[in-house]
Order: structure tokens, then C-alpha cells, then sequence
């Protein structure tokens, strides 16, 4: 056995999992020329020590290594694990890329030092868990987790790994989301045309995703039942907008990994976000407490 896997922390599990996740994040991390450092800035602006993306590896020398590992895998099994909490054929990294790591990508890498913060869709002050259970309920479709289940502690362990003590309040200077033109208006049909030429051959000619030879949802549902609900902010032209222009299609420009974009323009982005999120999919009655100062963005969904 290799001597990191030796020791009292590890179970079986615990390796089966640094395999798993050895393999998971050779397959879905974006190619080697991505940067790994990043810079960091305090709330005040100062400058701190440079961020560096870890290796899964090092997960091995944590005490709460399974329940982190675990976490990971949540992250990318959501459907199989919870599928209790989960209706929709989706899992977290369906839309935070490469484990979480991606810029542009809606990494985790922020996640856990940025909370609690201001919500702009509840106007309220979110603590972590209510992120979560947001998700769970909007882009999973499903039903929240309770805030001290091994499911929920496990996720966010993951998210305070993948943090590496960056100080609370403090910014690792990765882009969460790219820029989209949201001056442009969708041109639904045309977008019927970019999905059929770049998104179908992995999500499905009619949105539904796409299995393995095992049954098991490859890629993702972009729209009806097993997909995510009006609720979702994918479901959102703009927003959907600017992570397929930044992310999709995979695979062009990343010798097989994940996608980072540039195939789509602005507009074409604006329209085949247009054409699928108008498609049929769940309801998410929630909606009408969202934004209830009335400032809703342009995009809103009913």
C-alpha cells in the first residue's frame, strides 16, 4: 500500500474514496497549462499570500479525510447518494465545474470564507446552509437537507478544504462567472439551431440528457421533468448565458476535460440559453417571495 494510505485515520473507504477522487478530478480538472496560483486580497484590499489550487492527495493528511472525501463525492454523485432530497437528474458539479475549481466555472474555491453574506434573490443574510438547501431545492428540484446531517457537514468540509484557511471575508482572485452582454435580445429560434449544431450531441436532441452504457445520467437534462426547476438560476437566459459561453461546449479546447468556452459568442450564448430555459420543466411556486423588493433582473423567471 502506498504509505500515504497508511495509518490510523484511513479505513478502506477512505482509500477507496482517494482513488475515486484521483480519477473523478483527472477526468473533469481543466488541462495543465490553467493556472494554479491565484492571488489573494483581505477585506481591505491587502495583498496575502498566494492561493494555490490542492491536490485531492492532500486530502490524506486531514483528520476528517473520509468526511471530506465524502463530501466530494456528494458533490458529484448528488442524485445517487441523496436521492431522497434530489428529484432532478442533476448533481452540485453539473454547473460548478471541475470539482469546483474552474474559473468561470462557479468555483467553491470562495465559498466557504464568504459566508454568511447578503442574498440578492432572499434580501437576506445567508448563512452557508441556506446556500445549500437553496440549491438543493431549486437546481436539484428536490428538498432541503437538515443543517446537521453527515450530508450537509460533508459538503461543507469539502468547501473549507478546498478554502486552504484563506481568512474569512478575504477574496482568492478567481472569476466566479464571465461577463455576457445582457443589452442583447434572444433570438429563441436561432438558439433551437446552435443547441441541434453544439449542445445535443451530449444533452439529448430534446434536452434529456445523456446516460452511460450503466444507466447513469452522463449529461445533464437541460429540460423537462428530471431537470432543474424554474426556480434554478440556470433557468435564467442571462445567467445560463454566461456560464455556456465560458464553459461549453466540453471538451473543444481542453483536449478532452471540461470545456472553457470560446466556441459561442455573446448572442449566440443569449440565444441557445433562451431557447432551452424557456423549454417545459418544473414549477418552483417559491418564485414569488424571490427579489420582494420588487427589483427583479430582467431575466426573471414566473
Amino acid at each position: 500500500m502506498n504509505k500515504a494510505l497508511q495509518g490510523s485515520r484511513f479505513t478502506p473507504l477512505v482509500a477507496a474514496l482517494l482513488v475515486s477522487a484521483a480519477v473523478s478530478f483527472t477526468i473533469s480538472a481543466s488541462h495543465a497549462a490553467e493556472p494554479t496560483r491565484y492571488s489573494v486580497l483581505d477585506k481591505d484590499g491587502q495583498t496575502l499570500a498566494d492561493y494555490v489550487i490542492p491536490k485531492d492527495a492532500d486530502i490524506s493528511h486531514h483528520e476528517n479525510a473520509e468526511q471530506i472525501l465524502y463530501g466530494k463525492r456528494l458533490l458529484n454523485e448528488t442524485k445517487h447518494l441523496m436521492p431522497d432530497n434530489v428529484g432532478s437528474h442533476m448533481n452540485c458539479n453539473s454547473c460548478h465545474v471541475a470539482q469546483g475549481k474552474k474559473p468561470q466555472g462557479a468555483p467553491y474555491i470562495n465559498t466557504y470564507n464568504s459566508f454568511p453574506q447578503m442574498n440578492p434573490r432572499a434580501e437576506r443574510i445567508f448563512q452557508l446552509e441556506d446556500r445549500i438547501n437553496g440549491c438543493m431545492q431549486r437546481s436539484m428540484n428536490g428538498k432541503p437537507l437538515a443543517e446537521d446531517s453527515k450530508e450537509m457537514r460533508a459538503m461543507i468540509a469539502y468547501m473549507k478544504w478546498l478554502a486552504q484557511d484563506v481568512p474569512h471575508g478575504a477574496k482568492v482572485q478567481i472569476q466566479n462567472s464571465g461577463a455576457i452582454d445582457m443589452s442583447l435580445t434572444p433570438d429563441p429560434m436561432r438558439g433551437a439551431a446552435i443547441y441541434a449544431q453544439q449542445c445535443a450531441a451530449c444533452h439529448g436532441a430534446n434536452g434529456e440528457g445523456r446516460r452511460d452504457a450503466s444507466g447513469t445520467m452522463a449529461f445533464p437534462p437541460l429540460w423537462g421533468d428530471e431537470s432543474f426547476n424554474l426556480g434554478a438560476g440556470m433557468a435564467r437566459t442571462y445567467k445560463a448565458a454566461a456560464f455556456i459561453k465560458y464553459n461549453m461546449p466540453m471538451g473543444v479546447n481542453t483536449h478532452g476535460g471540461w470545456g472553457e468556452g470560446g466556441v459561442l459568442n455573446d448572442q449566440d450564448a443569449v440565444d441557445v440559453a433562451e431557447y432551452f430555459t424557456h423549454q417545459p420543466r418544473p414549477g418552483y411556486p417559491d418564485n414569488i417571495h424571490d427579489f420582494p423588493s420588487g427589483k427583479r433582473p430582467k431575466d426573471f423567471r414566473e
